[in-house]
């Protein structure tokens, strides 16, 4: 974990007067009041975290793929991907520390590069969240098909995962305190299906001995044979397993303290998920009978049949239904960080539709940001009709979140580079975290290029074009219709009017803060400028 440093103090920081609210009183130093209900502690920030990056759905949703493209020797891409987003968590400690605010990417990259990045930062990561929203639905719905014994069609398929983004936009109506309780039910079923269920088939039920996970068993046919291209396949698949800390981001205007622990959130929520995540794929490859009937596609579901061959056919139903409400949980943590993101881009006047998007109900709940990206949840599902769609949409939501991960690191390290950006909050790692920036940058160029990449093998067999192109067609349409917004909009000027009248204005606390940190050579000076 990165080293901490005390702030600097300042307005709400350490040298605020006694009584007062520290946390608003830096929110209104950035410029915003606090609207949100602000009651999580640490433990319901991590929580937060843990149920979108979520082992239940990482694994569960990729353990086919993966198995079927690269044999038991696919789990070896779990620990590269995990190292790899670490150097992005790294560098997102550092913001959070410093801008500890809902709809991080976009608040960070207007201060990093100028309003006409950071918007389009902030647009890329805002599709990106709903439409990993749209995959954790569409993967979750035959879930819900297993739990009543029925065999699904792809339309059913999508209509149930319609319904449950519905249900849990309803749920996050209620407020953050109503979310953090689905949220903590969900991190219990994460415990029994994840933890409890994987240290046992590791112990007591294995069938293979460790050497089973230097074999491919032939699934490198299904690459041209071979296992280089196949093993770049599984890194794509295999990166849908760590994405979603940054929804601890999401709720740091509901987070106490959230510049020093939106970091420690950050970092809890990926390590216990990464470890259990590695432990579940160990153990479900060296408890199933036969995993050559995984790399053959005759068997869909590997961990429901290494689980019930373990401990028998009474344990179906009970397991489905755990995993489920772990899905669930997940579904709803992450609509709600997708509304905020909404939230923190329409209160600003630069979304579509913005005055009724950053309405806030009487529950400081961010309702028309959870209207708006149940929609968009929703339309994406429109890519599932036509036949089974889980390597596609996984690759799909996959390449839309490591996109905002790159533009984030990359404005991180040029802002580094031209000495715009010396970070301030608690957590600065110095020379060292230049070092881990670059590595973040190359990191997150290579997977958002391997994710995008089309393959058919992520497809089912037959599956029309669109499936088989998802991650660089979603991208593609969210970059393109971004610089349309951007060109003919030009929300861009509107975050300049607003710097302008914020530093301006004598006396405000906000803007003296913000010349204190031109003088001292922060990264106040970035903010009012614009990179073409």
């Amino acid at each position: 974990m990165p080293d901490l440093a005390p702030a600097r103090p300042g307005p709400g920081g350490p040298g605020a007067a006694p009584g007062t609210d520290s946390d608003a009183a830096r929110l209104a130093d950035l410029g915003y009041t606090q609207e949100l209900s602000r009651s999580l502690g640490i433990l319901g920030n991590i929580a937060m975290g843990f149920a979108v990056v979520s082992p239940v759905v990482a694994l569960y949703a990729v353990s086919m793929v993966g198995t079927m493209i690269a044999g038991p020797a696919w789990i070896w891409a779990l620990p590269i991907v995990l190292l790899g987003q670490c150097l992005v968590v790294n560098v997102y400690s550092e913001l959070a520390s410093q801008w500890p605010l809902a709809g991080g990417p976009y608040q960070w990259g207007r201060r990093l590069l100028g309003p006409s990045f950071g918007w389009m930062s902030g647009w890329v990561w805002q599709f990106a969240v709903m439409f990993g929203n749209t995959t954790v639905a569409y993967l979750a719905a035959p879930w819900a098909f297993a739990l009543v014994g029925a065999t699904p069609t792809p339309g059913s398929l999508v209509a149930v995962a319609a319904g449950i983004l519905l249900a849990c936009m309803l749920v996050n109506a209620y407020g953050i305190r109503i979310l953090s309780w689905f949220v903590s039910l969900g991190i219990a079923a994460e415990a029994i299906a994840s933890v409890l269920v994987g240290f046992a088939l590791l112990l007591f039920f294995r069938e293979h001995g460790f050497s089973l996970f230097t074999e491919t068993l032939g699934a490198e046919e299904l690459s041209g044979g071979s296992t280089v291209v196949a093993f770049l396949a599984v890194l794509a698949v295999a990166g849908w397993g760590f994405i979603g800390f940054d929804a601890c981001v999401s709720t740091a205007e509901e987070t106490k303290d959230a510049g020093r622990q939106v970091p420690r959130a950050m970092w809890w929520a990926l390590l216990s998920v990464g470890l259990v995540v590695i432990l579940n794929a160990m153990a479900v490859a060296l408890a199933h009978p036969a995993p050559q009937s995984v790399v053959a596609g005759e068997d869909l579901d590997p961990v429901t049949t290494a689980v019930t061959t373990a401990f028998g056919s009474w344990s179906d139903k009970p397991f489905v239904a755990v995993v489920l409400v772990g899905f669930l949980a997940c579904a709803m943590a992450s609509q709600g960080g997708a509304a905020r993101g909404v939230y923190s881009l329409a209160r600003d006047g630069v979304f579509p539709f913005s005055r009724q998007v950053r309405k806030v109900n009487s529950r400081q709940a961010p309702i028309g940001g959870l209207v708006a990206s149940t929609l968009v949840s929703c339309t994406g599902l429109l890519l599932g009709l036509n036949a089974t769609a889980i390597g596609s949409l996984i690759a799909f939501g996959t390449a839309a979140t490591f996109l905002p991960f790159f533009l984030v690191s990359l404005a991180a390290l040029i802002a580094r580079l031209r000495g715009t950006w010396v970070p301030s909050g608690h957590i600065r790692l110095g020379r060292k975290g230049t070092f881990l920036n670059v590595l973040a940058v190359l990191w997150t160029a290579f997977e958002v290029a391997n994710v995008c990449w089309p393959r058919a093998v992520l497809a089912p067999p037959g599956a029309p074009w669109y499936q088989i192109w998802a991650g660089l067609l979603g991208t593609g349409v969210v970059i393109t219709a971004g610089l349309l917004y951007l060109v003919v909009k030009k929300p861009q000027n509107a975050l300049r009017a607003a710097q302008a009248r914020e530093e301006s204005a004598p006396g405000d606390r906000a803007g003296e803060d913000a010349r204190a940190d031109r003088a001292e050579g922060g990264p106040a000076d970035v903010l009012a400028a614009d990179t073409p």
